[in-house]
């Protein structure tokens, strides 16, 4: 998959979540690109997955859904997610 360029992905959970929660978020690492949000609609919550090394990502942050996400540079603001509820 090119991934030069990208910066981040954004996904919604789809009717398959662990493709989402598993082999996409391990292709997005792989592919070196640094920010991958996931709104998890069965669990509720926003992840964050970043820095990105050697096929997995180092770093995971999440919030439940209503709960601001901190995105960082180069986007550099909260993501609210109340109205995901």
């Amino acid at each position: 998959m090119p991934c030069q360029g990208v910066e981040m992905v954004l996904e919604v959970t789809s009717r398959r979540p662990e493709v989402d929660r598993e082999i996409k978020r391990r292709c997005y690492a792989r592919g070196g690109i640094p920010l991958y949000v996931l709104v998890d609609r069965d669990a509720s919550t926003v992840t964050l997955f970043s820095e990105p090394e050697d096929g997995a990502y180092r770093r995971r942050r999440f919030v439940p859904f209503g709960e601001s996400l901190a995105l960082p540079a180069p986007f550099g603001f909260d993501l609210e997610t109340a109205e995901f509820l």
